[in-house]
């Protein structure tokens, strides 16, 4: 029948322009909440019903401290869909980004990575894991530095504590976390010491066994917890043979958490600007449910 052609035709544009639409909208939340300074849009039309939404006068906006934070489990279920096993979220790769570099995530210091800030807050990564030798199975923890310039000072991920196994609904095994720290190798007048510092990394592997694999796909979780009177130290290093290779790996860190807002302060601008983007999808979808785009899940925002 072509009316029914018609219709379908009509429908699967009208679902992709949503889709689309949608897309966009998360797309804009990701860079405000990784940008500070990146204002929201003052206003933006649907593409189905040409709704035109004024954001700034007419949404109260939702409770400051809406973000993207998922669960050790839910970050094993987004590892799963980007390998492969199980369908994986449209717009992942807006939350989680992959570095594709072949050190992994120990292709730079992590300051440098793709949105990380020095504020306590959570960045999340896909990269793979590599073996820092062709012999044996010790994995590359140490920085490398691309600029090749050498100094007395560098800069070596360390596992801290056992690695944790994590269970799915049913209690069975799904994977592992573990908990390391950055430290700083220096070396002054034929003495090397080590210092902690405040940036930490959860990661996380499939399967049943407690190490990752050369090779292997993992997903990671990278903050900083700042400190008082701290003064960062930034050394460019080269890979070098290891001298550090047989230490004890350290303690594990005390946490600082972060300290709670006065009561009678107001939420800052940067918090206003996500809690508007992020109120606009729950609002567009609720004027255009049924036009044929899958609804939005709270818990990627």
């Amino acid at each position: 029948d072509p009316t029914v052609a018609r219709v379908a035709e009509l429908s699967t544009r009208s679902a992709g322009r949503a889709l689309a639409f949608i897309s966009s909208l998360v797309t804009t939340v990701v860079a405000v909440i990784r940008n500070p300074t990146h204002p929201p849009p003052s206003h933006i039309e649907c593409p189905n019903c040409k709704y035109h939404i004024d954001v700034l006068s007419q949404w109260p906006g939702l409770p400051a401290g809406v973000k993207f934070d998922p669960t050790g489990l839910e970050l094993l279920e987004h590892l799963e869909g980007k390998v492969g096993r199980v369908p994986s979220h449209d717009l992942i790769d807006d939350f989680i980004p992959t570095i594709e570099e072949a050190e992994g995530i120990c292709y730079t210091h992590p300051k440098n990575l793709p949105g990380t800030k020095m504020d306590g807050r959570n960045n999340h990564f896909f990269h793979k894991i590599s073996n820092a030798y062709d012999v044996g199975q010790r994995k590359r923890r140490k920085i490398s530095n691309s600029d090749h310039v050498v100094c007395d000072v560098h800069f070596r991920w360390h596992k801290t504590g056992k690695s944790k196994e994590i269970l799915d609904n049913n209690g069975v095994i799904k994977g592992w976390k573990k908990i390391l720290v950055l430290n700083m190798h220096s070396r002054k007048d034929g003495i090397t010491s080590r210092t902690k510092t405040n940036w930490t990394m959860h990661q996380y592997h499939l399967g049943v066994d407690q190490d990752e694999k050369h090779g292997e796909l993992v997903v990671s979780k990278v903050f900083y917890q700042p400190k008082k009177d701290e003064q960062p130290v930034m050394c460019h290093v080269n890979e070098e043979s290891d001298p550090f290779a047989g230490e004890i790996d350290p303690t594990t860190p005390m946490t600082y958490p972060p300290q709670p807002r006065p009561a009678n302060s107001s939420p800052s601008r940067t918090e206003q600007n996500q809690v508007h983007v992020v109120h606009m999808l729950y609002t567009v979808q609720t004027r255009c449910r049924g036009r044929g785009y899958p609804p939005f899940e709270k818990k990627y925002c």
